[in-house]
């Protein structure tokens, strides 16, 4: 980071320069990070609470919870402080901090759905060595292994980004710093840095996206060869809720990246990002609260309990 020059700071251009629509999207933002905020914590919260609940797929989801909230509450504070008081103004160092935690924590939650996936995997394709094959002790390697990559490579990337030198504009055309927006304004040569980039960012989305393809084609055979429609039923609805995710997530950057040059532009661009910046956060919970009977009995008898703690007090 030694040479980076004459910038000292960065201005987010933000989403949009409509002052009517300042005071709505604040709105629409806050109710969006405080959903994410209740729901990624509660689930948490819950698993934690209800010793039903300490599965493997479990606390692979109270770290998936924990990503969300992380990567989220990387950039939505900051989008809300600049609705509400018009400083889109972030510092040089504070734009390195925003970069690294939203990818250290967006590459963690990629390789833990494929983490997730090769559990699924053992549930319905080696039911009766499940408890032998997913041990405590390899769940934990595989969760800080997708912490450890997340972190190594936001890292890697933040090395090759922040080492050039911004001397063009210190504008950046998005609502947080991300790296495309930030390569424009370097007066660098940036072909290192892309090539870096292509490697990193292929070794994090494709390998993740390759255990995830796999470990469901061989769930699909399986399923087939079921015989009873209520036994597919049953080892389908094992996946159901980390299939809706995992769609969500891959099919967001399919969208935003694999899209013709013809048709891409930064708008569209920031609107794909408010979906896997904001949206994707506080849907994850959602999917995975609504779509699971074990989740929704343990918040029952949460607030069950609740309730007979409380009762005694009004009586």
């Amino acid at each position: 980071m030694e040479n980076r020059s004459k910038v000292d700071e960065f201005i987010l251009m933000g989403i949009t320069n409509d002052p009517a629509l300042q005071v709505p999207l604040f709105i629409m933002f806050t109710f969006i990070y405080l959903t994410t905020l209740v729901g990624n914590v509660g689930i948490i919260a819950l698993i934690s609470w209800d010793s039903y609940l300490h599965t493997p797929m479990y606390f692979f989801l109270s770290n998936l919870s924990l990503v969300d909230f992380g990567y989220s509450s990387a950039v939505t504070p900051k989008v809300m402080v600049a609705f509400l008081t018009g400083d889109k103004v972030i510092s040089y160092n504070g734009c390195a901090t925003q970069l690294f935690f939203f990818g250290a924590f967006a590459t963690t939650e990629s390789f833990l759905l494929a983490a997730m996936a090769y559990d699924r995997h053992a549930a319905v394709c080696k039911p009766l060595h499940y408890t032998t094959t997913i041990t405590s002790t390899v769940c934990v390697y595989l969760a800080s292994g997708a912490h450890i990559c997340g972190f190594l490579t936001s890292s890697i990337i933040i090395g090759n980004i922040f080492s050039l030198s911004f001397c063009k504009s210190n504008r950046v055309h998005h609502y947080f710093c991300d790296i495309p927006p930030l390569l424009v304004l370097s007066c660098s040569d940036i072909h290192s840095t892309e090539t870096v980039f292509v490697i990193v960012g292929s070794f994090t989305i494709f390998f993740p996206f390759l255990v995830i393809f796999v470990s469901y084609l061989l769930i699909f055979i399986t399923i087939l060869k079921i015989h009873s429609v209520e036994g597919r039923q049953k080892a389908f609805s094992t996946c159901a809720s980390h299939l809706t995710a995992v769609s969500i997530f891959y099919g967001t950057i399919i969208f935003m990246y694999l899209q013709p040059s013809s048709s891409h532009s930064m708008d569209i661009d920031k609107m794909v990002s408010v979906f896997y910046t904001m949206v994707i956060p506080m849907l994850n919970p959602l999917v995975y609260s609504l779509r699971n009977k074990d989740v929704k009995d343990a918040f029952r008898k949460a607030m069950k309990g609740r309730q007979l703690q409380l009762d005694p007090l009004f009586s």
